[in-house]
């Protein structure tokens, strides 16, 4: 039993997966920050400070709060504005992701497409390779004739 495991736990795919979830949460981060830290202040700037995160439908007639963590501390509340933001969020690290992979995919048909061209042979190598096309022609030639033996 714990010899099937070692043999399952050292397994490549095993390993990759763990690496990439290790990186995953790393990049996870990165693209957090780069959506909470440059997009999203650059779309509030460009829409005047519009904010959706604190949009809101009092489910209870008794919530008078004006923020949306004030008013789920009264009552239930329906947090549309904090879904349209989630889901923005949402829309630009899927584009950033898209970019990501075109980019790679792109970097990696051009690494496969184009292998080194080998060097032309040198000036000996092609005369040598002559004589000895030469000498199979006149072996072809040779075996073709008939030969008559006297007798």
């Amino acid at each position: 039993m714990l010899k099937e495991f070692k043999q399952f736990a050292l397994r490549g795919n095993v390993v990759d997966l763990a690496i990439a979830v290790i990186i995953d949460a790393a990049f996870g981060k990165v693209i957090e920050s780069m959506v909470g830290d440059i997009f999203m202040p650059v779309i509030g700037a460009v829409t005047h400070g519009l904010d959706f995160s604190n949009y809101f439908i009092r489910l209870s007639p008794h919530i008078d709060a004006n923020t949306l963590a004030d008013a789920k501390k009264q009552g239930a509340v329906l947090a549309w504005g904090n879904f349209v933001t989630i889901v923005i969020n949402f829309v630009i690290v899927a584009w950033i992701m898209f970019m990501i992979v075109k980019g790679m995919n792109s970097l990696i048909r051009t690494a496969v497409a184009e292998p080194p061209k080998p060097a032309p042979p040198s000036r000996e190598v092609e005369l040598l390779t002559e004589i000895r096309d030469l000498m199979k022609q006149e072996t072809a030639v040779d075996r073709q004739t008939p030969r008559v033996t006297p007798g």
